[in-house]
């Protein structure tokens, strides 16, 4: 492992913590420089090919789906912790399917219900794009939909 801070490429682990997501938490020390600092692992999986609205297929990617949660989070009080969560549960999902292709509805309807939970301004910040709100009276009535439950 490379030090951040020298570039040194002799660390030593100081300490390990394994997450219940199946993640890996080591505390690192360099052993030229002497600095400490953290790494995070966690397996890579294959997730699957998304099929999208024009038939057209693209890989699934996970900075591509923590992109569009962050924006849509944005100016709210969600920590950044909330969001990776969110976008390893959607990753996590996929994977547990099993299969070669989905459409590309499935990673949407998941992001969806989880910002529906997370933060209701970024579930219709979301909802505005994703379902495709076209106008004023359509984003009221998703309004009044959140209002009443």
């Amino acid at each position: 492992m490379q030090c951040p801070y020298c570039q040194g490429n002799s660390t030593r682990v100081i300490d390990t913590t394994h997450h219940a997501k199946g993640g890996v938490r080591r505390r690192r020390v360099c052993k030229i420089c002497g600095e400490r600092f953290s790494t995070y692992e966690r397996a890579i999986l294959t997730a699957p090919l998304l099929i999208k609205a024009d038939n057209s297929r693209e890989a699934f990617d996970r900075e591509k789906l923590a992109r569009g949660v962050r924006i849509a989070c944005a100016k709210r009080p969600v920590s950044a912790a909330d969001i990776d969560r969110l976008v390893g549960e959607v990753e996590a999902r996929l994977q547990s399917l099993g299969k070669p292709e989905i459409p590309a509805r499935v990673v949407g309807d998941l992001v969806i219900n989880g910002l529906k939970e997370l933060d209701h301004i970024a579930y219709i910040r979301y909802a505005i794009v994703y379902l495709g709100f076209v106008d004023l009276h359509a984003i009221r009535n998703e309004i009044d939909l959140l209002l009443e439950a």
